[in-house]
């Protein structure tokens, strides 16, 4: 006779973090991937041997359990190769933005210690002058241009058996992803993406939203973002769908892949759908392949969802951030244009509540407050940042989005605003804080403000309100050139305001809403 506590389920499975073993098993001849860079198609057979060549090629550098791999690339079939293959072994993938300044990336190295750097050979620029810090000790460069008189690298393309390697145990809680996300304090944070996030991220997402496995998908987000592994490219991968690998964004080549393939999900940041609707190809279009288009990443204006309503297709906005899913609420297709604004329902496995910041209680539906997520795919911390995981973290699960959001009636969320001054420029978050340190040096600067403004093509801009210091002039080109120095260029505020003072609080704080 059973008895409660015979039995126990462990949290060890052989297939954690093996996805690319596991598919291959099921659907060795499905079609997996499209590389439209190199022009060159794979099955899920070709992706797991190549996990495996790169898996071993890994533990042959010493690379094991736990150890970081930093990845510094655009997207390349060599980004894939690294999550399939560090998920093998369990190593940990820390994909760098290659937007990033120098001073911003030596900060990331020195924060995550990497064991190894992956680097893709047009960035050897950047790669160089972290080489003469002395911050990398070990690389290999993505592609089959070589590195001369370089020791510590080593060419990708040499030859390494594709046979499966040795796997050690792995736990669900153990991370795969360190993804970076700016903070409180302004200073980017590595949110810790557990397989479990992973796992669970991919089950809601397919359930939610309905995939199936003759799906095709263009890759639009970059592959340093969660948006480009967790909207969609796992779950696609779980699902055994299909994904086109897709280089720098192009809006015409976007369309004809979309034609051509027969894309049936299409997933983006506002500022690609709008240069998309303002293409020449746009009118010629009928995107008959398309089941649905998704905006995220950035409130998108209804004007651009128009565009696609008038083709008769479904056009919807997604919520998602770094720390949770990303893949949280579901539009039905029913309620797109009553509640166009609206991101929709919760998935599947995932609660959600909104609460007075001030009392910490649960709002009443209509009333705006703090919007609150929990479920078994919310991130696991900060890396080394235990006080702003605490913050951000409640004790019992639930997680902080910063973010100000509303329920109506009918019990569809709608995310109303930014707790934090947090602004996103074309789909990338920028923190004020971090630029407001930078101009703060600038000899001539007395006092920074920064602040988001409306912006037709890109959601948001920058703009930074400025004091000078008695007796100081400033040529607003080069406050420009100087932050080109020091920022990546899409955190340089578009524009600039010099003013005699700014709005301050009896403290001395300065008051951004004002300045709104």
């Amino acid at each position: 006779m059973f008895k409660a506590g015979d039995y126990s389920i462990s949290n060890d499975f052989s297939w954690i973090g093996d996805w690319a073993k596991r598919r291959a098993l099921l659907t060795p001849n499905r079609e997996a991937l499209f590389d439209n860079i190199e022009k060159k198609l794979y099955t899920y057979k070709d992706l797991n041997l190549r996990a495996n060549k790169l898996a071993r090629l890994l533990l042959n550098e010493g690379v094991s359990k736990g150890d970081r791999v930093a990845m510094f690339s655009t997207n390349r079939i060599e980004c894939v190769d690294l999550f399939l293959a560090t998920g093998k072994i369990g190593a940990v993938l820390v994909p760098f933005n290659v937007r990033l300044s120098i001073q911003e990336l030596e900060y990331l190295i020195n924060k995550t210690g990497p064991s190894i750097f992956f680097y893709e050979t047009k960035l050897i620029e950047s790669v160089s002058k972290l080489k003469e810090n002395s911050l990398i000790k070990k690389n290999i460069i993505f592609g089959t241009e070589s590195v001369l008189n370089d020791p510590t690298t080593k060419d990708l393309t040499k030859s390494i058996s594709d046979s499966e390697v040795n796997r050690p145990v792995l736990n669900f809680e153990d991370p795969h992803l360190i993804l970076f996300t700016g903070g409180t304090t302004g200073l980017p944070k590595g949110a810790v993406l557990s397989h479990r996030l992973i796992f669970w991220n991919s089950i809601n997402t397919i359930l939610s939203w309905n995939l199936k496995p003759d799906d095709v998908q263009p890759l639009l987000f970059p592959l340093f973002h969660t948006g480009g592994w967790n909207v969609l490219l796992v779950p696609f991968y779980h699902q055994g769908a299909k994904t086109i690998l897709m280089g720098d964004f192009n809006p015409e080549e976007t369309i004809r892949i979309i034609e051509e393939e027969n894309c049936t999900i299409v997933i983006g940041v506002p500022t690609m759908f709008h240069m998309m609707a303002n293409s020449p190809l746009f009118e010629k279009t009928k995107f008959e392949s398309v089941r649905i288009f998704i905006s995220g990443g950035a409130p998108c204006p209804v004007a651009i969802m128009e565009n696609y309503w008038a083709k008769n297709k479904h056009f919807k906005m997604g919520y998602g951030l770094t720390e949770v899913g990303p893949n949280n609420f579901y539009l039905p297709e029913g309620y797109i244009k009553d509640k166009p604004t609206s991101v929709g329902l919760p998935v599947l496995h995932c609660d959600m509540k909104i609460i007075n910041t001030k009392t910490d209680e649960i709002v009443k539906q209509g009333e705006v407050g703090e919007l609150l997520l929990k479920g078994p795919h919310i991130f696991s911390g900060y890396w080394d940042e235990p006080e702003d995981t605490k913050k951000t973290i409640e004790p019992d699960g639930w997680v902080h989005t910063g973010d100000l959001a509303m329920q109506d009636d009918d019990g569809f969320y709608y995310i109303v605003g930014r707790r934090k001054e947090m602004y996103i420029s074309g789909g990338e978050n920028v923190y004020p804080v971090e630029i407001e340190e930078i101009l703060f040096k600038h000899p001539a600067i007395d006092l920074a403000a920064v602040i988001g403004v409306p912006d037709e093509k890109w959601g948001e801009v920058g703009k930074a309100i400025l004091t000078l210091k008695s007796g100081k002039s400033l040529d607003l080109d080069e406050i420009r050139n100087y932050l080109k120095e020091r920022l990546a260029k899409y955190k340089i505020p578009r524009y600039f305001e010099i003013r005699d003072s700014l709005p301050t609080s009896a403290t001395g704080k300065i008051l951004k809403r004002e300045l709104k």
